[in-house]
């Protein structure tokens, strides 16, 4: 009896192995609700989507995250909402580890207007990522009709592979510079400055100075007052006037 009682648990356990232990992939089940909810977008706000992907850096895409989501406590301001978009809705991992959930998948969903475009530096943004055709094609739709294009780091070798940065003076990275320049020969690419401004488009060297970049926006939209109180709410000095930066006249 002993011996038929055990024989019977061990093949329980075994088909509990095969079947019900396993883990479920993400072609054979239902995405889980938490990966499919909608941000509550506010109306009479601009819409400010950061592109993200795997191998995305940290600092470049929470820097001005940060920044823009704060414009929601200042008053009698047009704030932002601001949310994350990849061409997945599984969860991304930035280079540095932390796991993200997109809001929308560029890819598939139908996206809100998009105001103001982030493009925050990524691991393969000198390489496979600008064979991404996808992509590409999402950041030029979109950078076209956007009423400002932001980039931080190697995010402006994107900007670039999307054409959109073909009659613009714009910079990047510090020692990515000279590599840029050999990549798109037709573009203007500056150095020795911490941001560009030309037109609709704003790009950065990136790092910390991202959170520059993005004050340096704040200040454009809503006036020098309300960038100092951001800045001030995240412990910043702000003072565009002793930031190296370039904004082209046209």
């Amino acid at each position: 009896m002993k011996l038929i009682i055990a024989f019977a648990g061990a093949c329980s356990l075994l088909l509990l192995g095969c079947t019900g232990n396993q883990p479920a992939t993400p072609s054979s089940r239902e995405l889980p609700e938490v990966y499919t909810r909608r941000p509550d977008l506010k109306p009479d706000r601009y819409n400010v989507a950061f592109l993200i992907m795997n191998g995305v850096y940290n600092t470049e895409l929470t820097a001005p995250y940060d920044i823009f989501q704060h414009t929601v406590f200042r008053d009698s301001i047009k704030a932002m909402n601001v949310f994350l978009v990849a061409d997945t809705r599984e969860p991304v991992t930035t280079f540095e580890g932390i796991r993200l959930l997109p809001d929308f998948d560029y890819t598939a969903d139908s996206l809100p207007p998009i105001d103001i475009l982030v493009v925050p530096s990524a691991e393969h943004h000198l390489d496979t990522d600008l064979e991404n055709e996808a992509l590409i094609r999402f950041v030029r739709e979109t950078g076209e009709k956007a009423r400002f294009v932001t980039s931080h780091c190697d995010g402006a070798f994107v900007l670039a592979k999307a054409g959109l940065l073909d009659h613009a003076v714009c910079t990047t990275f510090p020692s990515d510079v000279e590599r840029m320049r050999e990549m798109f020969p037709q573009l203007d690419v500056r150095e020795n400055v911490l941001f560009v401004h030309d037109g609709k488009f704003i790009t950065s060297a990136g790092g910390a100075r991202s959170f520059e970049a993005a004050l340096y926006l704040t200040e454009t939209l809503y006036g020098a007052e309300v960038a100092r109180r951001l800045a001030q709410g995240l412990v910043i000095d702000w003072n565009l006037d002793k930031v190296p930066h370039l904004q082209i006249e046209k």
